[in-house]
């Protein structure tokens, strides 16, 4: 793909050529729509399906508007003119593209009087090509009909996963295979013969003489000092690994899938908004292991402490460097750089959890009287009540900033994405007191200007998802993982309000502490 400032090369005739045809296949008023229904679209993007509106109606033009059904109570937003008829018997007909990631409700409008137009509910497929044929039944009725006639089947664009998936399975069970034959003696040891045939001959000098040969052990070798090294907990190196790999597929576009891709604002994916919390998760259990072994190890507080404090500057240096592109281009100007981000978070997180460890860690005796109580399942809480107190007075905290702090024309306790969520009301409310508090905080250029709501809210207002208040929810992530507590979710249809669907660009404290349900 040609970017900035590079041309098509010995090309550029035929590039020419190839965007013309594209504009020409998907702009309004088609001189020959008929072929359009015969080919497949070439001027699509991904995720999108051609659709052709055939309006068959007399001296009555035509508005198409549509929702996405992963909008939650947004406003419906105009798809596309067609102009009237003027020939009984022949359509006016334009193309347009639409989303196929999720199901799509088509409202149609007319400038006819008393005209009863149905409402359409479609998932179209990516890259299909589709007709709405709207015409009336009789010239003495008001009803009109609406069809959608499927032209050119969409492409299953699921295959490369499913392809993916069976390539790592196969891969997996030949080394499962292979792994259970190496287990088997007589086949290592032909393996071990075959691929060290040296210390085969060594083994059988040693044992019968060689002529040839002096036996080294009799010589005076120094001895070789062996240094432990240091071992790793494999289960927590493997799940902060896989935690990474999804982190850094989601972020490098994930296959371009919607799936793996942030979610706009309402409920959450598995592969995106899992990863982040299970990582701070297990980041605050790697807290405990690695503080625990640093103090048993002779280090004093203070060592460690400046280690938690370097490291936690270190992971907000990076941070800023990498939220920060533009970089390249000349030097960072402080007048547009964005503060907040992931790996400044999880700096922050760090560090208020290791220095809470640090402070009221308390070495555990092995005669512990807890261990023979009928308290002992209040053991961590017991023991540890300060760090606890702390945690639940900042928990209090986000609830009374979330839910009572008053934003200058917004509700109480709003939550909700701006734009034309919630019908339209509070177009400027992009995460209430969240998004307030950074606002007042960092100022509006130092935030993330093009937030995941932009696209399906339509938001115009910075936002960032990586904002002061839901740093609040990391410190109580990482503590449960510094505790070893379960980290319970809960799950909520985006379309559906209970008591609060997850807002997951927030952070929200219902991830937290609410069991997994399905409503």
């Amino acid at each position: 793909m040609a970017g900035p400032g590079r041309g098509c090369g010995p090309s550029a005739t035929l590039c020419v050529a190839m965007t013309a045809l594209s504009a020409a296949l998907l702009a309004p008023g088609l001189t020959q729509p008929h072929d359009l229904s015969r080919r497949r679209p070439s001027g699509l993007k991904i995720d999108q399906a051609l659709l052709l509106v055939h309006n068959e109606l007399i001296h009555e033009n035509l508005t198409v508007s549509w929702l996405s059904d992963y909008c939650y109570q947004c406003l419906y937003q105009d798809l596309v003119s067609i102009p009237m008829s003027n020939t009984a018997g022949k359509a006016s007909i334009v193309a347009v593209a639409v989303d196929s990631q999720h199901p799509v409700t088509l409202h149609l409008n007319g400038t006819g009087a008393g005209r009863e137009f149905p409402r359409i509910h479609y998932h179209f497929g990516e890259f299909g090509n589709y007709s709405l044929v709207v015409k009336s039944f009789d010239s003495s009725t008001k009803m009109i009909s609406c069809d959608i006639i499927i032209n050119e089947s969409p492409v299953n664009s699921h295959l490369p996963i499913l392809y993916a998936f069976l390539i790592y399975m196969g891969v997996l069970s030949i080394l499962t295979v292979g792994h259970v034959f190496v287990i088997i003696d007589p086949i290592r040891n032909w393996f071990y013969k075959k691929l060290h045939p040296g210390d085969t001959d060594r083994l059988i000098n040693s044992e019968l003489g060689s002529p040839t040969r002096t036996d080294s052990t009799s010589s005076n070798v120094p001895a070789t000092t062996w240094t432990v090294s240091q071992q790793r907990l494999r289960s927590l190196d493997t799940f902060r690994g896989l935690s990474l790999i999804i982190m850094v597929f989601v972020n490098y576009g994930g296959g371009k899938y919607w799936f793996f891709k942030h979610q706009s604002w309402n409920g959450k994916t598995h592969f995106t908004a899992a990863c982040f919390s299970r990582f701070v998760f297990i980041m605050g259990t790697s807290i405990s292991l690695s503080l625990n072994s640093m103090l048993r190890r002779g280090c004093s507080k203070w060592k460690v402490l400046g280690k938690a404090l370097w490291r936690s500057f270190l992971l907000f240096l990076i941070g800023i460097v990498i939220v920060n592109p533009n970089y390249c281009l000349g030097p960072l100007s402080w007048d547009n750089l964005r503060i907040p981000g992931v790996l400044q978070r999880l700096g922050f997180t760090y560090l208020v959890v290791a220095i809470l460890e640090l402070l009221f860690a308390k070495a555990v005796a092995e005669n512990d009287t807890l261990l023979e109580t009928p308290y002992f399942a209040l053991r961590d809480i017991l023991l540890y009540w300060p760090q606890w107190v702390f945690i639940l007075t900042l928990e209090a905290t986000w609830l009374g900033l979330t839910f009572l702090l008053t934003v200058p024309g917004c509700p109480k306790g709003y939550l909700g994405p701006g734009g034309i969520g919630d019908f339209g009301k509070y177009p400027n409310c992009t995460g209430g007191a969240a998004g307030y508090i950074d606002h007042l905080l960092l100022g509006e250029k130092h935030i993330y200007q093009h937030p995941s709501s932009n696209v399906l809210y339509q938001t115009t207002v910075a936002y960032d998802p990586e904002g002061i208040l839901g740093t609040i929810n990391s410190i109580c992530m990482a503590f449960f993982g510094l505790q070893n507590l379960c980290n319970t979710t809960i799950r909520f249809s985006p379309q559906r309000e209970t008591w609060r669907s997850i807002a997951k660009r927030k952070s929200s404290f219902t991830p937290l502490v609410i069991p997994r349900v399905t409503v």
